[in-house]
């Protein structure tokens, strides 16, 4: 449950902070919902974004849905294709499958953190932890999201150095230097790059391919942070670790409280299976690596395989 810190027992907990702690939404979002005055304290309807709560006496509700902190959860999930990134339900306005029909027997609310497109696949995160989800997709945190990518075409050193620095995309916005660029694989006619980015815009890398004129073919992220999908399965799930958990919040600097749970034991589990297994990757870390194209250094894990030529 939440535990709240001896100045917010005395002072109460700003409204949007008390909100992201019941997983309704991120602080930012949170701030949104309360302005628009979808938010009720007590009965009575909030707007005002300064307002504190006392956890221990009232009531606080969310388009007339009361609302109570649950202890944090964290999951990675090996995303396959033809999935939605949305938490608006199992199924998506056009009927087509969501990230939460993968997640069986999880009873917390979920949120991705970030997103994936429908034909990219990999580490996607979910977790009812408001302020980590905002935190790690924010651009000012820095924390890296890796991606397998396979261009169209083989890029020339002039276009990689436009993806390295910066591109102009289609709505006039400038992305920023990556963190990283490499040849991880190459074949006759395309290349694989291993691509560190600090931010996510709206469909980023696919959008800069199409800048530079090479659309993105493949597009896969193997890593948020250091947390990768080694041992896990397209469509399998698994809880975080606790260093996990650590990892990002540290990542994401931020600092651990009593209000994040340990990371649940169990309760991993492939799509469409009603079984629970405790078995997963090692704990925390990077995964493997292996020498990629032209001395890079490529992760392991979700990226090209047999099917990715």
């Amino acid at each position: 449950m939440f535990a709240p810190n001896a100045r917010e027992q005395r002072d109460g907990i700003r409204l949007q902070k008390y909100m992201a702690s019941a997983g309704v939404s991120s602080r930012r979002k949170a701030e949104d919902l309360i302005v628009a005055g979808h938010v009720e304290v007590n009965g009575r309807r909030v707007t005002t974004l300064g307002t504190r709560v006392f956890p221990e006496r009232d009531r606080v509700a969310v388009r007339g849905e009361p609302i109570t902190p649950e202890a944090k959860v964290y999951f990675l999930l090996n995303k396959p294709d033809q999935i939605v990134s949305s938490a608006a339900g199992t199924v998506d306005e056009r009927g087509r499958p969501t990230v939460l029909s993968l997640m069986h027997g999880i009873p917390e609310r979920l949120y991705p953190v970030g997103r994936l497109d429908f034909h990219s696949r990999g580490v996607m995160l979910l977790t009812n932890d408001g302020e980590l989800a905002e935190s790690i997709t924010h651009p000012r945190h820095g924390v890296v999201k890796t991606y397998h990518v396979k261009f169209q075409g083989k890029l020339s050193e002039e276009e990689e150095g436009l993806i390295r620095s910066g591109v102009q995309l289609d709505d006039g916005a400038v992305t920023r230097p990556v963190a990283e660029m490499f040849v991880f694989r190459e074949t006759d006619v395309n290349v694989w790059y291993q691509i560190g980015l600090r931010e996510g815009l709206n469909r980023q890398i696919r959008r800069m391919g199409e800048a530079i004129g090479h659309p993105v073919l493949k597009l896969i992220r193997v890593a948020i942070g250091d947390i990768t999908a080694e041992g896990v399965q397209e469509g399998e799930f698994r809880p975080l670790t606790t260093t996990e958990v650590g990892q990002l919040l540290a990542a994401a600097k931020l600092e651990p409280d009593k209000k994040r749970a340990k990371a649940p034991k169990g309760r991993s589990r492939a799509a469409g299976s009603p079984r629970t297994s405790s078995k997963g990757p090692r704990e925390g870390g990077p995964m493997g690596r292996q020498r990629g194209v032209g001395g890079g250094r490529g992760r392991g894990g979700p990226g090209p395989g047999k099917r990715d030529k």
